[in-house]
């Protein structure tokens, strides 16, 4: 009972398909304090790098929108022609600054969790609108979190603001003494100081939000166990599936094999324990191993090439070697190309001697195997 009910608890971390799933849905980690402060630093660089540029501008619309003579008052269609010139003016001034504030959203997010470009998270979800799924939300640890945020933002951004505030206090009531030109430059860089010491503040926010919401984030996409184990069968395949599959395959490739043995040229036996086929032909580079096994399958080799009348050569250093070291399908190895030629040699004889009569051919022995080829040689 405990082994499932630690089963059902999400103790584990995201495998890489959950996570890219996740992706896929645009569930990845989000820091609204990480866009807010680099949209303010933006538009705060902005304004420091083509403030004086957008004044000039801003002064130049002031001083056209002003200036009306008395031909064009009588014209009802000028002053609409003038907002419109007036207007595209203005947004030929400030697109620099505006394309900066893009850029400075969209790479944002993009420090936490790259680049991103799906429509699944705008798409409409019925479910979030139901009554007690968002009673649920409103009154979750989620937003709680969020509320302690908001007041800590209000508080810290609030405070800098009135220490700020109330240690140029004297400075401020003293600008209305001054003369406009130099008060309008001594507001520009108490508000330039004020804005600085506000963005800063919030350096900390977030330096605590994005380790939390990356941590959060991977909180929500753990498994369980009993996840592990089903996605572990839909990308690799059931266990039992995939043994009974491989069962099938080798039952498949031992019935090829054994639909060989009655095409082979002789079978090398150790006598029991090992059985191995071999055929060679004219447009063969070297012999080929056609069939091979041990034991029961040995057994059934042998049967099949008594059946079909498969000359059977007791010649145990020579089929261990060629069990061990020659793959089914392939070539024999090179050092045993003159044990097997000495052995198709007797088998050619043999044919001739039951063919045409005369002596009987001798059965060759000590065939030349090198002993590193041998596995009880080395074992030796």
């Amino acid at each position: 009972m405990a082994e499932e009910d630690s089963d059902l608890e999400r103790t584990e971390p995201a495998s890489p398909r959950r996570i890219e799933q996740a992706r896929e849905k645009g569930q990845v980690a989000r820091s609204r304090e990480l866009g807010t402060f680099a949209i303010l630093i933006a538009g705060g660089g902005g304004l420091v790098m083509m403030g004086s540029g957008l004044v000039h501008s801003m002064s130049e619309l002031m001083r056209l929108g002003l200036q009306l003579d008395r031909t064009a008052a009588f014209q009802t269609d000028f002053m609409l022609s003038r907002l419109h010139q007036g207007a595209q003016d203005m947004l030929v001034a400030f697109s620099p600054l505006l394309l900066l504030l893009l850029v400075a959203a969209l790479a944002a997010p993009m420090l936490l969790s790259g680049w991103l470009f799906t429509f699944d998270s705008v798409a409409p979800d019925f479910g979030r609108m139901s009554f007690f799924k968002g009673l649920a939300r409103m009154f979750s640890w989620h937003s709680l979190v969020e509320l302690t945020k908001a007041v800590a933002k209000t508080l810290l951004i609030g405070g800098v603001g009135f220490w700020v505030v109330w240690n140029e206090k004297e400075v401020i009531l003293a600008l209305g003494s001054e003369p406009l030109d130099a008060g309008l430059a001594h507001l520009g860089a108490l508000t330039a100081h004020t804005y600085l010491a506000i963005v800063g503040s919030m350096i900390l926010l977030v330096a605590i939000d994005v380790p939390y919401q990356l941590w959060d984030h991977s909180k929500k996409l753990r498994m369980t166990k009993e996840e592990i184990r089903q996605e572990a069968k839909e990308t690799e395949g059931d266990p039992q599936v995939k043994a009974r599959v491989r069962s099938m395959q080798r039952e498949m490739a031992r019935r090829r094999m054994m639909a060989e043995v009655p095409k082979a040229d002789v079978i090398v036996t150790n006598p029991t324990h090992y059985a191995v086929a071999l055929r060679y032909q004219k447009q063969m580079a070297a012999p080929q191993v056609v069939a091979k096994g041990s034991h029961l399958l040995a057994e059934r080799i042998r049967e099949l090439g008594k059946e079909h009348d498969v000359p059977i050569i007791e010649a145990p250093p020579l089929a261990r070697a060629l069990y061990r070291h020659a793959e089914l399908g392939e070539e024999i190895p090179a050092t045993l190309y003159t044990a097997v030629a000495e052995v198709l040699a007797y088998i050619y004889q043999l044919r001739r001697f039951e063919s045409e009569g005369g002596p009987p051919p001798q059965l060759p022995e000590n065939l030349p195997v090198p002993a590193a080829l041998d596995p009880e040689a080395e074992t030796a």
